[in-house]
């Protein structure tokens, strides 16, 4: 269930409604249970993670930058899932800094 090198688009989220012509795109990294990685689009001009995976949980921390303008970041802990045609899926519960309120988001693996 190693993250490197995979790709991975937003699905679903609580905290904005998801493009679906041009999704979040992340692409993770991992290596002894260090996660980091990148990830842009919908409304991401550039956004970057790290964090650590623990058997299926990753907890991360981010931070992005807006295309409206300004930045954000965060903290997330998701379960990693393999879904039925053997893809991942990561379900995350994050919150952003300064707010607590907790968001749910879906993303699916999207296949080399």
């Amino acid at each position: 269930m190693n993250l490197n090198g995979r790709k991975f688009v937003m699905v679903s989220s609580t905290a904005s409604e998801v493009n679906r012509d041009s999704p979040t795109e992340f692409l993770y990294w991992e290596a002894d249970g260090v996660v980091w990685g990148s990830y842009t689009g919908d409304t991401v001009a550039h956004g970057r993670f790290v964090g650590t995976r623990d058997g299926d949980r990753v907890a991360i921390s981010y931070a992005h930058a807006l295309k409206a303008g300004g930045t954000a970041g965060g903290r997330s802990s998701s379960r990693v899932e393999t879904g039925d045609d053997g893809l991942l899926r990561l379900v995350e519960e994050f919150t952003f800094d300064g707010d607590d309120a907790p968001h749910v988001s879906v993303c699916a693996e999207v296949p080399d």
